[in-house]
């Protein structure tokens, strides 16, 4: 039985939803505005590095990839969970970043502005701020920019500084944070509206749960193939301490993909006090 939420159960801090909905471009360029507070015209998001659109991607990447008519480039993620260190991470999204917008022999003054932007559902620094924005500065010299044309933002739905931020983020941040439910009431604020009618026309679209079921079949195989490729590990690292792994017997312990039957072999792999042992029950 599949243990993952159907799609009508997903609320916006679900990566794939989160995907969904910022695909659509008004989508994305209102978030924007509302986060940086200067007008953008135009956004283009680049579909083909979403989930939304190509759930067979082995990568399995499901941030949200933009730029806008000045060709400033965004990495938007909803990070729902903790995970350590989110500032090497977001400097790895910058380098990635520079790494597909600057071809070879372009100077680096072409290199465009970017933003990596991370919405938490959680306090990623314990400042209690529904914002934190990092830039390039000197340290001797704080009015001191590096002009490095890069910034990151992280959104946090546990600020309490609601008289410092605008209050459109507040309200968007409170959406994020919300459960299925309370993510269905009215929270007061046009963008989030629309956010809301944008979700409910996805959860109806026989298309994109099509591709959020084939997205589930892909991450559970490749949790399934971490899984046998620890196991098959194991076996070997207990095997080994009692003596060389014959060759055919190593094969065919790396080649077998049933988690069962590496479990079994597992056990007899403990249990067997030398190879020989283990090969009389193999």
């Amino acid at each position: 039985m599949n243990s993952y939420k159907s799609l009508k159960e997903l609320t916006i801090k679900d990566n794939f939803l989160f995907g969904a909905v910022m695909c659509e471009e008004e989508n994305c360029r209102r978030f924007l505005e509302m986060l940086l507070g200067f007008p953008i015209q135009r956004v283009e998001v680049s579909k083909e590095k979403s989930i939304a659109y190509h759930p067979e991607y082995k990568g399995v990447r499901l941030d949200v990839y933009a730029k806008d008519e000045n060709e400033t480039h965004y990495n938007v993620e909803m990070q729902a969970i903790r995970e350590d260190a989110l500032g090497r991470r977001s400097r790895y999204y910058h380098s990635q970043l520079d790494m597909e917008l600057l071809d070879r022999g372009m100077k680096y003054s072409s290199l465009p502005h970017t933003y990596v932007i991370f919405i938490c559902d959680f306090d990623p620094f314990g400042a209690e701020k529904y914002c934190y924005t990092f830039e390039s500065r000197c340290r001797e010299s704080p009015d001191t920019d590096l002009e490095d044309a890069r910034r990151t933002i992280f959104l946090s739905t546990r600020g309490k500084n609601e008289e410092e931020v605008p209050e459109s983020m507040v309200k968007f941040l409170k959406f994020v944070s919300a459960g299925l439910q309370e993510s269905m009431q009215d929270f007061g604020d046009d963008f989030v509206r629309s956010l809301q009618s944008s979700v409910q026309r996805i959860k109806t679209s026989r298309e994109l749960e099509g591709r959020y079921m084939l997205l589930q079949e892909i991450l559970e195989d490749k949790y399934a193939a971490g899984k046998a490729e620890g196991k098959q590990e194991l076996i070997l690292e207990v095997l080994s301490a009692k003596g060389p792994v014959p060759t055919e017997i190593h094969d065919r312990i790396m080649s077998e993909k049933d988690i069962n039957c590496l479990d079994e072999w597992f056990r007899r792999a403990l249990r067997a006090e030398t190879i020989e042992d283990f090969i009389k029950e193999f």
